[in-house]
């Protein structure tokens, strides 16, 4: 009976991460390029039960019961890097990461990933899909106070109102220097950590490799456009449902066992 009070625990456990991750995803339906996370769970390793007895003859005989499970856990939560859909809005700091080839990585049959390069103000690099940019006081492409990085490394800086972005991330101005969008390619997305603000960073700190010029990698960028999130928010309602219907079925569970114990305790095992 203690070992029931455990799986139905855990039950419980696993279901409330799940609810929690539906809610995040449902939360950011409308954040640009955010990546919903799906979950794996799974269920602790099973326990292979044997009745062992000792015969009248001295022999010891095992028989096997077959195996027992002790409950489920959330194994882990994983991005879905797919595209979003691209919504207009006509703003010309707002561009969208259109990824057209990118290649598979052989040891998980896992498409990798594009992002842009931003630098946060205390110098670190961090990569996104957000491409709701705009423009900062010193005329640099800033995505909230952190700035949208060139192919050079260095901060893209516009000094004008009316300028393009090429497809290939060119930034073309009536005058001055020739820059151009950085973007960065995540072969292996495992290596990569979500952060707050729609940012990831990598496991190791080693910065992305850039997917410019790499004949392997075609995309383009859409200026006036905006990535929306991957989110379904159908599936992740009908999801959510199902996770709190699985946590109230545990929590039933639970206190039922809790009531068989109540009894056995002050009842059945009562000394008169």
């Amino acid at each position: 009976m203690i070992r029931g009070f455990y799986t139905a625990a855990s039950g419980m456990l696993a279901q409330q991460r799940r609810a929690e991750m539906l809610s995040n995803n449902i939360a950011n339906a409308n954040t640009p390029g955010f990546k919903a996370e799906q979950s794996a769970l799974r269920a602790f390793p099973e326990l292979l039960l044997s009745n062992i007895e000792t015969l009248r003859n001295g022999q010891v005989k095992q028989t096997e019961l077959g195996t027992i499970n002790t409950g489920a856990y959330l194994q882990e939560v994983i991005p879905t890097y797919s595209q979003g859909d691209l919504r207009e809005t006509n703003l010309n700091s707002d561009i969208a990461l259109v990824e057209e080839v990118v290649p598979f990585l052989e040891e998980t049959n896992e498409k990798g990933a594009l992002f842009y390069a931003v630098q946060t103000p205390d110098g670190q690099v961090k990569y996104t899909r957000n491409g709701h940019f705009s423009i900062d006081e010193f005329g640099r492409l800033s995505l909230g106070g952190n700035l949208v990085l060139s192919t050079t490394g260095t901060p893209i800086v516009i000094t004008e109102s009316d300028y393009q972005i090429t497809p290939n991330g060119q930034v073309i101005l009536s005058e001055g220097p020739e820059q151009q969008i950085d973007v960065r390619f995540a072969a292996d997305v495992r290596n990569l950590i979500r952060e707050g603000n729609g940012f990831y960073r990598t496991v190791d700190e080693e910065e992305l490799p850039s997917a410019v010029n790499n004949d392997d990698i075609q995309y383009s960028l859409k200026q006036g456009y905006l990535e929306a999130s991957n989110v379904d928010i159908a599936k992740s309602y009908t999801e959510l449902m199902t996770a709190y219907r699985s946590f109230e079925a545990n929590q039933k569970v639970l206190q039922a066992y809790d009531r068989s114990l109540d009894k056995a305790v002050n009842e059945v095992g009562r000394v008169r």
